[in-house]
């Protein structure tokens, strides 16, 4: 199990990112957009470099729901390996078997 501080954190992270998600795509749009001047190109880039570091998707890390996990999570089910497999094994996830072969 993850540290509830380090769950926290990445809530917190996820708020963030949903708050500044429209400025940033805004400012992303005019940095892209080659028909702009380069100063006002370059003054969006301090823009966005402005904005607060957890504001970037690239900072969100998928965890389980359940127990925190940072690695070996499946983005279909939200679940890390182990109780996937643990809910397989009880056959809660239709669809899904113990592979034999």
């Amino acid at each position: 199990m993850a540290k509830l501080a380090v769950i926290n954190r990445g809530e917190k992270r996820r708020k963030m990112v949903a708050k500044y998600s429209k400025k940033r795509a805004e400012l992303m749009a005019v940095v892209s957009d080659q028909s702009r001047s380069l100063e006002e190109r370059f003054e969006a880039r301090l823009k966005v470099q402005a904005l607060p570091r957890n504001a970037s998707p690239v900072r969100l890390r998928n965890r389980c729901l359940l127990t925190g996990r940072p690695r070996g999570v499946f983005r279909k089910f939200g679940l890390g390996r182990g109780k996937l497999r643990d809910f397989v094994m009880q056959g809660e996830v239709p669809g899904m078997i113990k592979a034999s072969w």
